[in-house]
């Protein structure tokens, strides 16, 4: 009889510890699978938002005179054909608007302090493609050109 009271004692410690790993471990893998879900949404969606919008941004610790210049250095150099540029209206933002026989590309270039400068590219095909690759490409060519 004390046998048998031992035995159950014995199967119901195990149960418990079974149902309370079993509880910890869903509450952990749980959480893991909600960050592992939140951070590739996360990922995924800054991928199809770059993808989407065909947006190259790079930020140079540069003035904007030398990230301008090296901006026209690098369009140059790749033969894209500057149409216009200037000075956004009530902004500190200059824009420089170029093409080539299959892309139009629009550069845009922000001082965000007297030594640091941002270049967003923008290359489309078509009215809703956009090619992120020749953007991208664009912003390597002026960081090559800034040194």
């Amino acid at each position: 009889s004390e046998h048998n009271i031992n035995s159950k004692k014995l199967i119901m410690d195990k149960t418990i510890r079974v149902a309370i790993l079993s509880i910890a471990c869903s509450f952990f893998l749980t959480g893991c699978m909600t960050a592992a879900t939140t951070f590739a949404g996360i990922g995924g969606s800054a991928a199809i938002n770059h993808r989407m919008s065909g947006i190259s941004h790079r930020t140079f610790t540069a003035p904007v005179s030398k990230v301008k210049k090296a901006a026209f250095m690098a369009l140059s150099q790749m033969e894209i054909t500057v149409v216009s540029k200037g000075q956004r209206e009530q902004e500190d933002i200059y824009f420089i608007s170029a093409k080539t026989t299959k892309r139009n590309i629009e550069v845009e270039i922000e001082p965000i302090s007297k030594n640091a400068t941002q270049i967003s590219v923008k290359a489309k095909k078509s009215t809703f493609v956009y090619d992120s690759a020749t953007a991208n490409e664009i912003v390597q060519q002026t960081k090559r050109q800034l040194g």
